[in-house]
């Protein structure tokens, strides 16, 4: 532990010699001083870890010190001392954010254990965290090298986001390192399961087959339908299992979890394939046939998400669905606080389709900007950015205004993203679909042990463009790039997030349920 500094202000310094001594022996760095103004000045060209401040000293208060203290560092840890124990004065030291509080006369080992939920507690809890999970590696290391059905990978990729969601509360590098091993072996072996596996799940031949894109509201929505609580269905375009984690606490304030469950992408895991297919209830190659108007390829100029609300409706009829449905995409900040101000009138629908696009969008400008990229460094950079949007966001306030109606709140995505960080050479025709996670095409030149790839699409259920087209999907954190320009590209698209190929972290999707609490 390095050495911890404590100034320590108190008009009676000299009689808090022990304690100061006693914390020394302890390993702790105090510097005392005798009036506010001193310590003030002391903390204006010292650092220090934490300020122990007399409540009663001459000059100016130890309130007073506390507020000055904090107009230079707000989040110092201050604990004030006093042999006052009037209710008023804590209250006032509390709303002037103290850390702690002690009355006169503090032992020695009062102080130290003040120190110890203060200074040593975010240590302690690292040092515990890391000592548990250093405990589990092997037990998932097992896991990961065992043959698993598609749920055990759905629970090992949440329990893998557990343990990174616990490391980022600690500053244990060394663990987040391994952590990050393991996702990444983790992958590997999930490529294999899902390159032995995809095809049989797609073309019918598995008995065991998870819920994929297409079968979502068959599986998992149609019986939400049954009974007559007004149901908002959610989508988040992009979002992973990880950043719907870190927003969840936002919706435990305004609902009641009832199912944290999962589904499987589709691939491509992109917009065009996976969020089409949730909405109609159809592969691509399905959608391709029964409404040939309305699918377009990806060298198409149209936009490739127009008919959602038309399959939506369609299937719902299917459904045999009786009561009305609604559909809203939010691709601007108008069109979100346009939601904002009409949730309520949505009420009286049964079910209301919420596409919400800005997650999507902030992966794609963090690909492009700069300063986006130094905001957005790693997948914990990454999720703050997704927790300071939902925070402040029309959405949050649409949510809010539903927190006392009787409602249910399913909170999903299309796919996820993934953190390239391994470019892979690709050759192709001058139509060659442009996405960094799966190519399709003629006469594609590629390494086989880099992709996933399909040669007859239909064994997908997708469409292709020429009798020649196939599919290619990356495995775990690769990109694929064209030999021309190579080096920009490669160094362009490095650690930028992208999908549309295989990974937990694209293709395992949060399938989330609230209802009024």
């Amino acid at each position: 532990m390095s050495e911890i500094k404590i100034l320590w202000a108190d008009d009676e310094i000299d009689l808090l010699k022990p304690q100061i001594m006693f914390l020394e022996q302890k390993g702790y760095d105090v510097t005392p001083v005798t009036n506010g103004i001193d310590a003030i000045e002391k903390f204006k060209t010292h650092d220090f870890d934490i300020v122990f401040l007399d409540e009663s000293m001459p000059g100016i208060s130890g309130l007073e010190t506390l507020s000055r203290i904090k107009a230079i560092h707000q989040d110092i840890p201050v604990v004030l001392i006093t042999k006052n124990e009037e209710e008023y004065l804590m209250e006032e030291a509390i709303g002037s954010q103290i850390t702690d509080y002690l009355i006169k006369p503090v032992k020695p080992q009062q102080i130290l254990l003040s120190l110890k939920k203060i200074i040593d507690n975010k240590r302690l809890v690292s040092e515990k965290t890391g000592n548990t999970y250093r405990q589990e590696f092997q037990k998932i290391m097992m896991q990961i090298n065992n043959e698993m059905t598609h749920q055990e990978w759905a629970d090992l990729y949440r329990q893998l986001i557990f343990w990174e969601l616990q490391l980022d509360q600690t500053d244990n590098q060394e663990m987040h390192e391994i952590l990050n091993m393991q996702k990444s072996e983790a992958n590997k072996e999930f490529f294999k399961f899902i390159s032995k596996n995809y095809l049989k799940w797609v073309g019918g031949q598995a008995k065991d087959a998870p819920t994929l894109s297409n079968t979502l509201f068959r599986n998992k929505v149609k019986d939400y339908l049954n009974d007559d609580i007004p149901t908002f269905f959610l989508l988040i375009d992009n979002l992973r299992y990880d950043q719907f984690k870190v927003i969840e606490p936002f919706f435990n304030e305004l609902f009641k979890k009832t199912k944290e469950d999962n589904f499987y992408s589709i691939l491509p895991s992109t917009t065009q394939y996976s969020r089409n297919a949730i909405f109609s209830g159809l592969m691509p190659l399905e959608i391709y046939k029964k409404y040939s108007d309305k699918w377009f390829f990806d060298d198409d100029e149209e936009s490739k998400n127009l008919h959602e609300q038309f399959f939506l409706e369609e299937q719902l009829k299917n459904f045999r669905f009786q009561g009305k449905s609604s559909y809203t995409k939010v691709t601007t900040n108008k069109i979100g606080k346009e939601l904002e101000d009409n949730i309520l009138n949505f009420l009286n629908t049964k079910i209301n389709v919420i596409v919400y696009n800005f997650v999507d969008m902030l992966s794609h400008a963090r690909t492009e900007m700069e300063v986006l990229k130094e905001l957005a460094s790693d997948e914990a950079a990454y999720r703050s950015l997704t927790v300071s949007w939902f925070d402040h966001s029309p959405l949050f306030n649409a949510l809010q205004k539903l927190k006392d109606k009787k409602v249910r709140i399913i909170v999903t995505a299309d796919h996820g993203t993934i953190r390239v960080q391994s470019p892979a050479k690709v050759i192709g025709d001058k139509n060659t679909t442009t996405n960094l996670r799966y190519k399709t095409g003629k006469s594609l030149n590629y390494n086989s042990k880099e992709v996933f790839e399909v040669r007859k699409p239909a064994e997908a259920m997708l469409p292709q463009n020429s009798i020649s087209s196939s599919y290619i999907f990356a495995r775990e954190d690769y990109y694929l790039c064209y030999p021309n320009n190579y080096n920009y590209y490669v160094n362009y698209y490095k650690n930028t997030f992208q999908h549309g190929g295989v990974s937990m972290e694209e293709m395992i999707v949060p399938f989330i349920v609230f209802e009024s609490k």
